[in-house]
């Protein structure tokens, strides 16, 4: 669904991806670990074009490097970033009525779908985004890219500064989305969710990618983890 292949990109003269390649199927949650500054949330800035690409990107079989953000997301590819970037002004319900794409109203996620899964977003439906906690903007953020009905979701750290009890509501709904045969890109700082919920997992170092394999086969690589992962 998702075919990355040698892709570079650049923060001025700052070379931060050397050659990326990777990819994520049709239903598949695929997690993209590393430390900070690996490239991981760079990587996701540029296939959803606000970042400068060089390299392949292909979403469905078709390039879609080179177009702009809201061209990509067009196309059915999800993005949530980790600043979230909610309307602070408007209502709850009216962020997630922007996240709606034309043409998508009768697609997997309506409104009711959003409030079942956190009913504290009904019960703050009508109050600005702007009061709600940082974990209810996390979530609000994810249901607003969920309106717009993608067939892949990329999602950057969705549980950093999150209470447990929150950590938990945010894998829940991650595995959630899968059932419903959306694939997920996820980064994500949290090693045991990676684990508990990925297909597959790509680590990241220095802006390329060091690893590739399953859970089970990361969990046995004592060394990659040493190397790439601990503190």
């Amino acid at each position: 669904m998702l075919e990355v292949e040698g892709l570079h990109a650049y923060y001025g003269k700052s070379h931060i991806l050397q050659g990326v390649s990777f990819a994520v199927r049709e239903g598949e949650i695929v997690s993209l670990l590393g430390r900070n500054g690996a490239g991981r949330s760079t990587t996701l800035k540029t296939i959803m074009g606000e970042v400068a690409p060089a390299g392949s990107i292909r979403f469905k079989g078709e390039r879609i490097d080179g177009l702009k953000a809201h061209e990509v997301a067009r196309r059915g590819l999800g993005y949530v970033p980790e600043n979230r970037e909610i309307f602070p002004t408007l209502t709850v319900r009216e962020n997630l009525l922007l996240g709606m794409k034309n043409g998508r109203a009768k697609g997997r996620w309506k409104m009711d779908d959003m409030f079942g899964l956190f009913p504290i977003l009904r019960e703050r439906a009508d109050a600005p985004g702007g009061v709600l906690s940082g974990g209810e903007q996390q979530m609000l953020t994810i249901c607003r890219t969920l309106m717009g009905d993608p067939d892949l979701i990329m999602v950057d750290e969705p549980t950093e500064g999150l209470a447990p009890r929150l950590v938990g509501l945010v894998r829940e709904l991650l595995e959630r989305i899968a059932a419903k045969g959306v694939a997920i890109l996820l980064v994500e700082q949290k090693l045991t969710i990676a684990l508990a919920i990925s297909h597959r997992l790509y680590v990241m170092g220095h802006g390329k990618i060091v690893f590739e394999g399953t859970p089970a086969q990361l969990r046995d690589d004592s060394a990659a983890r040493r190397e790439w992962l601990e503190v």
